[in-house]
């Protein structure tokens, strides 16, 4: 999960490794040549699937200024807006990733799920919304963080395979 926004009013974000089967060309045409592999849609989360969001990350000293049609999430990370011109929007992008629906949780929400430890929290890299190898991100992610939680990179995802 990587949260793009978090604020009083609650939280908003998207599953980074959860593609579909649905070529982002079949869907978004003008973006597709933008789009990192694997150039599918991907599933954002269960909050509106019939909506497209999408996540760019922006070359090493690409400034986006007045540039319309991005925002910037953090750091290298943009929110790109879909209706804005692809061909402006190129130069500037490694590439983006784009997501059908997204995670939702509202006022507190969040918080209180952390309060719980339901979630492992740590830092995400700028590459890590277009990362290429989609099935082993949560393991690569986790392995980058220090002991002792870099040792769940090796726990297996189901545990009653174990």
């Amino acid at each position: 999960m990587y949260v793009i926004e978090h604020n009083d009013a609650g939280s908003l974000g998207v599953v980074l490794n959860r593609p579909s089967e649905t070529p982002v060309r079949d869907v978004l045409p003008l973006w597709a040549d933008l789009v990192a592999e694997p150039a599918e849609l991907y599933i954002g989360g269960p909050v509106k699937r019939d909506a497209a969001l999408c996540l760019g990350v922006l070359r090493v000293g690409a400034e986006i200024g007045e540039v319309r049609g991005l925002r910037r999430v953090d750091g290298r990370v943009v929110l790109v807006d879909l209706d804005a011109d692809p061909d402006e929007i190129a130069p500037l992008v490694e590439g983006i990733r784009v997501f059908a629906g997204y995670a939702g949780w509202s006022m507190g929400q969040l918080e209180g799920e952390l309060d719980n430890d339901d979630w492992v929290v740590v830092s995400a890299l700028p590459s890590d919304p277009v990362a290429t190898d989609r099935h082993d991100l949560w393991a690569g992610v986790l392995r980058r963080q220090p002991l002792p939680l870099s040792l769940l990179a090796t726990h297996p995802i189901e545990l009653e395979r174990n």
